[in-house]
């Protein structure tokens, strides 16, 4: 996924099928040696969020998709932890 940041914290990502999706970004979280990205999709009332690799070529960014659920599970702890006075969060 190619990006391009925009004001107020709006990520846009252009997905696989070459489809524009709007973000906004909450935070960055290191683990393991690399960096995450959380996001929440614009528009999107469940609360769930997003969590992609940001990997840094040169000087671009882009983000990829994270299919392993450890990695998962403990970029989306970190976050929790760190905003847990900010956001109520619901037990999994």
């Amino acid at each position: 996924m190619d990006n391009e940041m925009e004001m107020d914290n709006i990520v846009s990502l252009t997905d696989e099928n070459g489809n524009e999706v709007r973000f906004e970004f909450l935070d960055l979280v290191e683990y393991d040696g690399g960096e995450y990205v959380v996001l929440l999709p614009e528009g999107d009332d469940s609360g769930e969020v997003v969590i992609l690799k940001l990997i840094e070529t040169g000087d671009e960014e882009t983000y990829a998709g994270v299919e392993d659920e450890e990695i998962l599970h403990e970029v989306f702890q970190r976050f929790k932890e760190k905003y847990k006075d900010q956001f109520d969060f619901v037990d999994e």
